[in-house]
């Protein structure tokens, strides 16, 4: 039987305080987060003085949090899972790559090489697709292939699933967990925000359909859950002075306190697995504001984890592809 390789690509997280600053580092001198005119010619010195600015203030966030990042370990757990998910109906190694910490893109690699594995899906931890997410994962890919000398391999991978019906219903299992902790006489009235990783508006006017897939995102969990509570998109983790997509998580949160909205349910719609921005900058932060202005119940959703049914989306797209793969090539033997 055909053993299969599934690469899973998440962004990856500092797994101590003293990994901070290079993982900032990793982070900033990425050419899909860092890209202007010239911007080559002092990426990687400009990299190093925003990572060794903003590093003091991160470990505190990271400090808060237990001294780590917990998605190495939520990640494992997802591979876990899905390989046992897996494992009756092909022969699978699930690998991890993660873009700016480890394991980079490099040691998922030489993993595959040992198992002799020369058949791979990349499967994004990213349910929508931008370039600064997805698409910054799949370059590091095609560096670290021609890097290790595999150019020769069988890769296959998903793009987005932002709409895929399991994922959408891990999502509504997840909502309707949250709204049952609260009072059935207040549960009508708890508002959904719906908060998302913001990305610069630039990258919106050059056809990135981030924004688009989150909106359909949000519409599919709202029409599939019957969910009758207002609800808000929102975006939130903005850095650098241009422009970002609007509305932004703590303005509104801000507002809609000010509107005299008591109850409100976080709900992070772009993360699948549990990190700084779910557990300090929405958890303490946003939490901070909300309190700050009368909101008397304020609940961040759990991120999806390896929550069942995301488990079953993620194994349907890798099904879904490989057996799409083996048509395509059946199709092209016949030809033959």
């Amino acid at each position: 039987m055909k053993k299969y390789g599934v690469v899973l690509l998440q962004l990856g997280g500092p797994d101590s305080l003293d990994a901070v600053e290079p993982f900032l580092y990793n982070l900033f001198r990425d050419p899909d987060i860092i890209n202007f005119p010239l911007s080559f010619l002092f990426r990687k010195r400009l990299a190093k003085i925003i990572a060794q600015k903003r590093s003091p203030k991160i470990r505190e966030h990271y400090h808060h949090m237990g001294g780590k990042s917990p998605i190495l370990e939520l990640t494992e757990a997802q591979a876990k899972a899905l390989e046992e998910k897996l494992k009756d109906t092909i022969d699978v190694k699930i690998v991890i790559a993660m873009r700016y910490w480890k394991p980079f893109t490099d040691e998922a690699i030489q993993e595959l090489k040992k198992e002799g594995i020369t058949d791979i899906i990349l499967l994004p931890l990213y349910p929508q697709y931008s370039v600064s997410t997805t698409g910054s994962s799949i370059n590091e890919w095609n560096r670290a292939v021609k890097r290790e000398n595999v150019s020769h391999w069988n890769v296959k991978m998903v793009n987005e699933y932002s709409n895929h019906p399991d994922f959408i219903a891990s999502f509504v299992d997840r909502i309707n967990e949250a709204l049952d902790r609260s009072p059935a006489e207040k549960r009508d009235s708890v508002h959904l925000l719906f908060s998302a990783h913001g990305t610069p508006v630039k990258l919106v006017r050059k056809g990135d359909p981030y924004k688009y897939q989150i909106e359909d995102t949000v519409k599919e969990i709202m029409r599939n859950g019957k969910f009758v509570q207002d609800h808000t998109l929102c975006f939130q983790s903005r850095v650098g002075p241009e422009k970002w997509l609007e509305p932004f998580t703590d303005d509104t949160v801000e507002r809609l306190g000010k509107e005299g909205i008591k109850n409100m349910l976080i709900i992070p719609v772009a993360f699948v697995s549990e990190h700084i921005e779910t557990l300090f900058e929405l958890d303490v932060e946003v939490r901070e504001i909300a309190e700050e202005h009368g909101v008397e119940q304020f609940e961040v959703m759990p991120a999806l984890n390896d929550h069942p049914k995301y488990i079953d989306a993620l194994a349907d797209l890798t099904l879904s592809l490989i057996r799409k793969n083996k048509t395509k090539t059946e199709h092209q033997t016949a030809r033959t």
